[in-house]
């Protein structure tokens, strides 16, 4: 796929039927003039939604609120620390 611009060719092996299939489909349809085509256009259309950032007063909070949640938790009348006693030796 070199553009003329400088760039390197690059060759993409497809290993998975279901693309080559897909891609042959689009080919098939006559509305793409080769598989460069097909990829180019895909591409293009694709927009990644960005990543949300980090919100560290979010994180800070999340904590809090999983530290309070653990405090006296108890399991048959037992916390999670006898538990674990109960089952050593």
């Amino acid at each position: 796929m070199g553009s003329g611009q400088g760039c390197p060719r690059m060759t993409i092996e497809i290993t998975r039927p279901e693309i080559e299939s897909l891609i042959r489909q689009r080919l098939q349809s006559g509305a793409f003039v080769d598989a460069e085509d097909v990829i180019l256009r895909a591409l293009k259309s694709f927009t990644p939604e960005p990543e949300p950032a980090f919100d560290k007063q979010r994180a800070m909070a999340a904590g809090a609120r999983i530290r309070e949640l653990s405090q006296g938790l108890a399991l048959g009348g037992l916390t999670i620390r006898q538990l674990i006693d109960e089952g050593r030796p």
